[in-house]
């Protein structure tokens, strides 16, 4: 018996209708991995939409294939499973008229309960169950990210696409994370990419178009044409990454920012090949052999035993003239970099910083200075430490969240080869009498 007319056309409406449901649920996936901490790009959820037609809908293939798809990191995997199961678990097209033939596999399984404690946040949308407990959320997300993850089904889809966790965790201030904060910050700052610019060598390398005549080179070369010089090797200044030596600040008034930028120096001396590290509050101590462990908490560990003065004074001059002293002629070789972490507050002689400052300064190629209150907007320095120091500083910069120190990589691979110009004022002692 022929069909109606409309039939064939209505049926065709149900099935795009469908599709649009479907593909609009698989945006929303994409957005949930962002919100708990997923790096899902708005490419890997095209290509995960675009596969479907080929994988069909059977929940097995289905969660393999999207797992192929979106967990580029094996720690990633088990984070994934959970959301994936926890997202998919109240799927809308578990009906019995649902025009795709293997859509109820999408459903959750009959008998299945909620009983165990997620440790994501639940999905947002309309298919999000009443009442469930927000507890886990916070271990993840703070309050106000587990807010606009569930306003975000209102949103523009451009918005709602580009929308991420970690965006908003790289513009919040050190001092206000928590715990849970602070994990992600480290799994943040290991993918920060440290690149510091190059200097050229004494030393030369064989090269096509060199400065330099490659005479050895020449002649063993032109051996075959009578010794005549046909052709000319060359040779060029061999480029070298430059040497970085880190100084941190431990004292009590930095003790908010401490943990933290001691895990960022840590990413920092693993990331690069050539780093010291040195610590001080009323003394001055070198952590460079403990921070070499991989393990950022056993590391931390080794550098808690071998530091006597955490978060106790703070004298900044004392500490630079040791390492002038002591250390600067290991380690400021060959144009290295100089990074002082410290918010500037000195209980020591203002006149032995001012000293060791303009001291340090002719013996680095550049100094910087990294000061996490400079990120406040009201923040003035005014301080007899800081106050001292800046004039002998080539860079003043703010190392208070994720964004400084992404700004900070960039700063330290845009160095130039030539020293910055320097115009200090001379400061001579006063004339007695």
């Amino acid at each position: 018996m022929a069909s109606a007319p409309g039939t064939g056309l209505e049926a065709r409406g149900r099935d795009l209708e469908r599709g649009v449901q479907l593909l609009d649920r698989v945006v929303g996936f994409g957005r949930y991995l962002r919100l708990v901490g997923l790096p899902a790009t708005l490419g890997q959820t095209m290509d995960f939409a675009n596969a479907i037609p080929s994988i069909g809908l059977v929940r097995e293939d289905f969660k393999l294939a999207s797992r192929a798809v979106f967990v580029t990191r094996k720690e990633d995997g088990p984070l994934f499973d959970k959301a994936f199961d926890l997202y998919w678990r109240y799927s809308t097209f578990a009906d019995d008229d649902s025009p795709f033939d293997e859509m109820s596999d999408l459903a959750p399984p009959e008998g299945a309960t909620d009983e165990e404690e997620q440790p994501i946040p639940p999905p947002p949308g309309k298919d999000r169950k009443k009442g469930q407990d927000d507890e886990s959320a916070e271990k993840r997300l703070s309050q106000r990210e587990v807010q606009e993850g569930e306003s975000a089904d209102d949103a523009d889809p451009d918005t709602m696409l580009t929308y991420s966790a970690s965006e908003a965790l790289k513009g919040k201030d050190f001092a206000q994370f928590n715990a849970d904060e602070m994990e992600r910050a480290k799994l943040l700052m290991q993918k920060i990419a440290w690149q510091i610019a190059m200097r050229r060598s004494r030393r030369t390398v064989r090269a096509s178009k060199g400065t330099y005549l490659d005479l050895r080179r020449s002649l063993r070369a032109n051996m075959k044409y009578g010794g005549e010089p046909v052709e000319l090797a060359r040779r060029r200044r061999k480029q070298k990454p430059r040497r970085v030596v880190l100084i941190c600040d431990i004292s009590g008034s930095m003790d908010r920012y401490s943990r933290i930028l001691l895990q960022f120096v840590h990413t920092m001396e693993q990331g690069l090949s050539r780093v010291e590290v040195f610590v001080f509050g009323t003394r001055l101590t070198r952590i460079t052999r403990q921070l070499r462990v991989r393990n950022i908490d056993a590391a931390l560990e080794r550098v808690s035993k071998e530091v006597q003065d955490w978060a106790g004074g703070t004298r900044i001059g004392e500490s630079l003239l040791t390492f002038n002293t002591r250390w600067a002629r290991r380690v400021l070789g060959q144009g290295a970099i100089v990074l002082i972490i410290s918010d500037g507050w000195d209980r020591g002689d203002v006149e032995v910083l001012r000293r060791e400052m303009a001291r340090l300064q002719r013996m680095s190629f550049r100094l910087i200075w990294l000061n996490p209150l400079l990120g406040s907007p009201t923040y003035q320095p005014l301080t007899r430490g800081i106050q001292a120091a800046l004039p002998y500083v080539d860079d003043f910069l703010p190392v208070h969240n994720l964004e400084s120190l992404e700004s900070l990589a960039l700063a330290l691979s845009d160095v130039t080869t030539r020293r910055p110009v320097r115009r200090q004022t001379l400061h001579l002692p006063a004339v007695l009498g």
